[in-house]
């Protein structure tokens, strides 16, 4: 049983240090650790000093392609190098790396095929009481949305079992968290979540410049994915609140035509009437990407096929 911790990083040579010298290399249950670092573009000595701390693998991006990609193609490099757990980290240090154990336990138990560590925000101290608030608001927002019940829906320390990371299709340029719980709980993944301890803050994040940007970037995420996989639910809701709408002033018509003076208030019907095509067409719209979304699929599972094919090939030269 092989695990390998990937570890994207961006400009992370400071850091770097301690997240590796955290992470355990003996694993109950567990042949061999490995870990790989994807140097996502970094500017400075991100690569070389990962390869002085003596780490197995280093991928290398010539010019960054931001996190989501980056955890893409690390899956893809772990599932290569024969990776049975893939374990991802940041390379800030934010995650206690001796709670890898832990983390991994249900995929050896067979009991889940992703694991996603819960940082238990409402103890960090240096989240203020807004910053709590809105993780937790945005983490039932993702429970309904997906249908998995992780308390930490935005936590990138999570484990995948080898089956799972071939099903998955990260495709989103932002961040790869909420996406992938779509995913599985769309695929029907077994997810499991397990609190985890978290180190003291070490830099402000990369990833987005404040907090609205945070929400605005993942609130589209998340509307962009649930529509993908579950198109007809999407578009019969919009269809039917346009719909609705329409049948206001077509009511507001037929009430003055046969309740008043027998002439009813034309414009009403004729924006009733347009309202209420648009709700029609939108459903049809639905039907056609509900279509198109299990085509997609079929795409999909022709893709796993492929992955799996070509996993048994040796990897570039790092």
């Amino acid at each position: 049983m092989k695990l390998i911790v990937q570890i994207p990083c961006l400009n992370e040579e400071q850091t770097l240090p301690a997240t590796i010298s955290a992470i355990p290399r003996e694993i109950p249950g567990i042949d061999k650790v490995e870990i790989l670092v994807i140097d996502d573009g970094s500017k400075d000595r991100t690569a070389e000093v990962a390869l002085e701390l003596g780490v197995d693998h280093v991928l290398i991006h010539r010019r960054n392609m931001g996190l989501a990609r980056s955890f893409r193609t690390g899956l893809d490099r772990c599932l290569a190098l024969g990776a049975d757990i893939i374990v991802n980290t940041d390379a800030d240090n934010q995650y206690n790396g001796g709670d890898i154990a832990a983390l991994v336990q249900p995929i050896l138990a067979g009991s889940a095929e992703v694991v996603v560590g819960d940082r238990q925000t409402h103890n960090i101290e240096h989240f203020s009481p807004a910053k709590k608030l809105l993780q937790r608001f945005g983490s039932y927002v993702v429970r309904k949305f997906s249908g998995v019940n992780v308390p930490d829906a935005v936590s990138g320390f999570r484990a995948i079992s080898r089956d799972a990371a071939f099903r998955l299709n990260i495709v989103s340029p932002f961040s790869y968290t909420l996406e992938m719980l779509i995913q599985v709980g769309a695929k029907g993944v077994a997810v499991a979540s397990v609190p985890v301890r978290t180190n003291p803050k070490t830099r402000d994040s990369r990833l987005f410049s404040s907090t609205f940007h945070f929400i605005e970037r993942s609130a589209s995420t998340l509307v962009r994915m649930y529509t993908m996989y579950r198109p007809l639910k999407v578009f019969t809701l919009i269809g039917l609140i346009v719909a609705i709408i329409g049948a206001i002033p077509i009511a507001r018509f037929l009430y003055f035509y046969f309740f008043v003076n027998g002439t009813g208030k034309i414009q009403s019907l004729i924006i009733g009437s347009a309202l209420l095509t648009i709700g029609i067409l939108t459903f049809l719209l639905g039907l056609v990407a509900d279509l198109l979304s299990h085509n997609r699929q079929l795409i999909e599972m022709t893709l796993e096929k492929v992955r799996r094919l070509e996993q048994s090939r040796p990897p570039a030269d790092e």
